[in-house]
C-alpha cells in the first residue's frame, strides 16, 4: 500500500458484472479531477494467446484434465504481483494490452485480435493505479497481489445469476453457442473454486447481486434477471478502516436495511449509486494523502 501511488482493484470471474464497478469509478475519476489513471486490464496478464491458448486446452482435455484462464498456471501473476508493487513504490511499471476483437486491433495499431500489444511503462506521473480482472486479489504460495491494494472490491453475484449473465453475454456478444459456453463454466470449475472464490475473503468490499426471481436453471434461462428483479448484498470486511457511515447510506439508499453488522442490502436498481456514495469519499481521502506526501 502506498499514499502516494494508490492501487484500487477490482475483481470479478467472467460474466460477474465488473464493468458496472469500471462506470462508477469512472464517473468519479471525472468528478475528482483525477485526470490521469493507470488503467490496468487483467486480460492482459494470461500467459497464453487466444490460438496457444486453445492448444492447452485441447492438451489437457485429452489426458482427462482441465485447464482454463482461471488458473493460476495460466496467469503472469509474479508480473501482476510485481507491477502493483512497483507502482506502489514508485508509480512505475510494465503492461500491456490484450486485444478481444477488430475494433480494438484498430486502436492499437492493428495488433491481431486474440494477441497482446508489446510490453510498455505506464505513464509518467499517474494519479492511481485502476486493475479490473480476475486475479486482483489472489494469495498463492509466494504471490500476495492483495497486500499490495489500497482498495480491493470483489463483484459477486450468486453463481446461478452469474452462469446466466456469462451465457448471454457468450451467445449475443462472442457469438458462441450455449453449449460451448457451457462447457467452459464447466471446464473452469475447479479453478473457480480453488483460485477465484478465495480471493472474496481476501476483499475490503464485495457487491453480491441476489435476483428475486427464480433463477435454479441458468441454463435455461431466457433472459437476464434486471437490476429491478435484485437486491444487492454490499459486505464491508472493516467498515471503521474506510470511515463508512451505513446511517447515511440507509438514509439515501431507500428501502435499503442492515443484514449484519458491517452488511447492508440495497435494491438491484441503486447499485451505482450506492458505489459512488461509498467511493467518493474513499477516492477523496486518496487524493488527498497522495497530495499530503508530496508536500
Amino acid at each position: 500500500m502506498s499514499k502516494q501511488h494508490p492501487i484500487i482493484s477490482i475483481t470479478g470471474s467472467s460474466g460477474a458484472g465488473t464493468t458496472n464497478a469500471k462506470r462508477a469509478f469512472e464517473r468519479l475519476f471525472r468528478r475528482l479531477n483525477i485526470q490521469r489513471p493507470a488503467i490496468v486490464e487483467g486480460d492482459s496478464f494470461h500467459r497464453y494467446d487466444r490460438v496457444e491458448m486453445r492448444r492447452r486446452v485441447a492438451a489437457a482435455q485429452s489426458r482427462g484434465e482441465y485447464f482454463s484462464h482461471f488458473a493460476i498456471e495460466a496467469n503472469l501473476l509474479e508480473e501482476l504481483e510485481a507491477l502493483f508493487r512497483e507502482y506502489g513504490e514508485n508509480g512505475t511499471g510494465r503492461r500491456r494490452h490484450y486485444i478481444h476483437d477488430e475494433e480494438e486491433s484498430r486502436k492499437h495499431g492493428g495488433t491481431k485480435p486474440g494477441t497482446f500489444t508489446p510490453w510498455e511503462e505506464l505513464p509518467p506521473d499517474t494519479d492511481l493505479l485502476f486493475y479490473e480482472g480476475l486475479h486482483g486479489a489472489v494469495r498463492h504460495g509466494d504471490i500476495d497481489i492483495r497486500r499490495y491494494a489500497d482498495l480491493s472490491v470483489g463483484i459477486v453475484p450468486i453463481v446461478n445469476l452469474e452462469w446466466i449473465q456469462k451465457i448471454h453475454r457468450d451467445t449475443a456478444e462472442r457469438g458462441y453457442k450455449p453449449a460451448d459456453v457451457t462447457a467452459t463454466i464447466l471446464r473452469r470449475m475447479h479453478d473457480y473454486v480453488h483460485v477465484i472464490t478465495p480471493q472474496f475473503s481476501e476483499t475490503d468490499i464485495n457487491f453480491q447481486r441476489v435476483p428475486t426471481v427464480d433463477t435454479s436453471n441458468p441454463f435455461a434461462a431466457r433472459d437476464i434477471p434486471t437490476a429491478e428483479e435484485s437486491f444487492v448484498i454490499i459486505r464491508i470486511n472493516e467498515p471503521r478502516k474506510f470511515a463508512v457511515d451505513f446511517g447515511y447510506l440507509l438514509s439515501k439508499l431507500r428501502n435499503s436495511f442492515m443484514s449484519r453488522h458491517n452488511s447492508i442490502v440495497i435494491p438491484g436498481r441503486k447499485l451505482e449509486l450506492a458505489m459512488e456514495i461509498i467511493f467518493l469519499p474513499i477516492l477523496e481521502r486518496m487524493m488527498e494523502e497522495k497530495a499530503r506526501s508530496r508536500d
